[in-house]
């Protein structure tokens, strides 16, 4: 089984220890003796969808962005559902401050949104202040700015904020913008706007979430999840700025290696689709 690098991959593995069992005995429910299960993740979302294309790894939880690129050599079995936010707004300002710190209390949803963030950078400030003021960006404010992004085929790292733009300046992309990073995660991009080495990064609409703990903490500590502390002084919320909202993003698969037909057959995959759900349902 192997997972996107969307986050750490030390923070994954953790999040993930005991997953390896759990589909042990569930498939064991379901007839199959499975002697091992490894988890791992890969090294770029492109490395994991060629990988199962491949048959290197049986199982991936893939974004729609990735598995559209493999969708001839892999097969979704299942699709992620989460937690809904407190905010749901294409309004950028309401997203932005402590009193606006989003909250994973909505219904479960099978959407999620990328956000286009403006770092405490020094041009990323005077961004900010430009939208909370309620004025529009125009594509030269956007295009003076250092951009960090992920590689391509990521939804919430690359399409999804190309799509914004498009809508937004008369069909200019990403590839346009004069001063581009292509980072290789998530982790990478807050540590950049942590350290004002760019002005704008672009993620799924609650990262903030996941990197609030580590934001405020000492360079030389880590947060329960094993994130390494980004020595910020003020809040995510106050700090990382909303300027850009996109359209909804269908939630990441459960992808499965279509290059054994033999052993991954309907009997198999209807098994694997009850043991994750089964999984789901319990602590």
């Amino acid at each position: 089984i192997e997972f996107v690098p969307s986050k750490d991959a030390d923070v994954i593995i953790t999040g993930t220890a005991g997953l390896d069992q759990l589909l042990i005995d569930a498939m064991k429910t379901e007839g199959y003796d499975i002697g091992k299960v490894d988890i791992t993740v890969g090294t770029t979302y492109e490395a994991t969808g060629e990988a199962l294309s491949a048959g290197s790894i049986d199982v991936g939880w893939l974004p729609g962005g990735t598995y559209a690129l493999y969708s001839n050599e892999t097969d979704v079995v299942l699709t992620a559902t989460r937690n809904g936010l407190s905010n749901d707004s294409t309004d950028p300002k309401t997203w932005n401050g402590d009193a606006n710190a989003t909250q994973k209390n909505g219904p479960q949803v099978t959407f999620y949104r990328s956000l286009i963030y403006a770092t405490p950078s020094e041009y990323g400030k005077q961004l900010a202040e430009k939208v909370n003021a309620g004025e529009a960006l125009t594509w030269d404010d956007l295009n003076k700015a250092n951009w960090a992004v992920l590689k391509t085929s990521s939804s919430a790292g690359y399409i999804y904020p190309t799509l914004w733009l498009m809508d937004n300046y008369d069909g200019k992309k990403l590839s346009d913008l004069d001063n581009v990073t292509t980072l290789d995660g998530y982790g990478t991009a807050f540590a950049q706007a942590a350290s004002e080495s760019v002005d704008i990064i672009v993620c799924y609409a609650d990262g903030r979430n996941d990197y609030e703990a580590s934001w405020m903490l000492p360079t030389d500590s880590t947060d329960e999840t094993g994130k390494a502390g980004l020595g910020r002084e003020d809040t995510i919320w106050n700090e990382m700025n909303v300027i850009g909202v996109t359209e909804g993003i269908y939630n990441d698969t459960v992808a499965i290696t279509m290059a054994d037909p033999d052993i991954y057959n309907d009997e198999f995959i209807a098994a694997l689709q009850n043991s994750l759900i089964n999984i789901i349902g319990t602590d």
